[in-house]
């Protein structure tokens, strides 16, 4: 089919996902953004990837979500771009998303959820990631 999307690459596929859960509640936050920024810049898996790939990640993620089965189509197109040894950093740097703003809504803890189930991680492993999480964005 010509409308079915190109493959992604496993970085855009990681930019794609952590926009979701950005996106996943409709208030994309300014910590939020700066936090994919932030990984994008300094996480090695990033590289080599160049940055202006995310606003064709971002549209990419709006497109799907005016979709009925937005999210699976999504989630479908990240799992099957990333390779098995980096399921694990997906929800590590989703999770990152959504505590980068001090608070999860019931929609970002739904997203979770999805990616989890998606990528299979096992439910004690997604515990400690999010815990890792947690403690990295603490306040004072």
């Amino acid at each position: 089919m010509p409308n079915d999307p190109q493959p992604l690459s496993a970085q855009d596929a990681l930019v794609a996902v952590m926009i979701a859960t950005s996106v996943s509640d409709e208030n994309i936050r300014t910590s939020e953004l700066v936090t994919i920024e932030r990984i994008v810049n300094h996480l090695p898996v990033f590289a080599d990837y160049d940055a202006d790939h995310i606003a064709a990640m971002a549209n990419l993620v709006f497109d799907l979500f005016e979709e009925e089965d937005g999210v699976d189509a999504l989630l479908g197109l990240v799992k099957d771009s990333m390779p098995e040894p980096l399921y694990e950093t997906v929800y590590a740097l989703c999770c990152d998303v959504a505590a980068a703003d001090g608070r999860l809504t019931d929609q970002e803890l739904r997203m979770l959820e999805e990616i989890r189930h998606q990528f299979e991680i096992p439910r004690l492993n997604a515990a400690a990631i999010e815990r890792g999480a947690r403690a990295r964005h603490m306040v004072l």
